[in-house]
């Protein structure tokens, strides 16, 4: 990562384009019709609008706390056809605290803390520091996109729909498509996925469409536990006293 001073930016290139969110990957909660029965995958949408979706997303995240799962995170570049993929775990609290741990292939922290960002990188012992400041909303579209944000957020910042409904590590979804309203936004990121678990209406999937190329980054969540305890101590900066500390300005 270049020290281009951009929290965004490094965000993108890291693999944190959460929202959010993680998302704004916005945290979303279990939703009360978890114990509805999964939809035929022939079943169209009709029943299914938009608003229905949305307002059941919004019932889940009235009471979300917390969120702990597995992630993966896939990057395909288009320019050479090649696919990456990094594994690890996600650890969010409403607070604004999140912790992402990548496990595999190469071990890295990011740590978030109010405005406060950290990005450790194991292999050369090295803390990343960044200030959010005036970037913070627009880092938040990204984070927190999906976990317990109410949909009035989200349309906010992107025009909205209900695209249709797959199954999905044998779980049926719905899909959103987000388009960003945000010039600043679209510069980077063209369209968003989502694919909202219909049984807990949490996202078990999110997409990024990158502007001026057919490159995609994939966010997907597995064994997702909401609102178990999670501890101060998860969110403590606990790398190495002698990691080299470089402290970046937003830009």
């Amino acid at each position: 990562m270049e020290a281009s001073g951009k929290p965004l930016a490094l965000i993108r290139n890291q693999g944190l384009q959460l929202q959010r969110a993680i998302v704004t990957m916005a945290l979303l909660g279990l939703s009360a019709a978890a114990c509805m029965l999964p939809l035929r995958a022939s079943q169209t949408s009709a029943q299914w609008t938009t608003e229905r979706v949305l307002g059941l997303m919004d019932k889940s995240a009235s009471d979300f706390r917390s969120l702990t799962a597995d992630l993966e995170h896939i990057k395909y570049t288009d320019v050479v056809k090649d696919t990456s993929t990094e594994t690890g775990k996600i650890f969010v609290r409403r607070d604004q605290r999140m912790r992402i741990e990548i496990q595999k292939p190469d071990p890295r922290t990011i740590l978030r803390v109010g405005d406060n960002l950290f990005v450790y990188t194991q292999k050369i012992n090295r803390v990343e520091e960044y200030n959010l400041g005036k970037n913070r909303a627009m880092v938040d579209q990204y984070v927190l996109l999906g976990f317990g944000t109410k949909s009035q957020n989200m349309l906010t910042s992107y025009d909205l729909a209900l695209t249709g409904e797959e199954q999905l590590d044998g779980r049926q979804t719905f899909v959103l498509e987000l388009q960003p309203k945000s010039p600043d936004i679209r510069k980077q990121i063209t369209k968003i996925q989502m694919w909202i678990d219909a049984s807990s209406w949490l996202p078990t999937q999110q997409k990024f469409f990158e502007a001026g190329s057919g490159d995609y980054f994939i966010f997907r969540y597995t064994n997702m536990m909401k609102n178990l305890k999670i501890n101060d101590s998860q969110f403590k900066q606990n790398w190495p006293k002698n990691a080299t500390r470089v402290k970046q300005q937003p830009g």
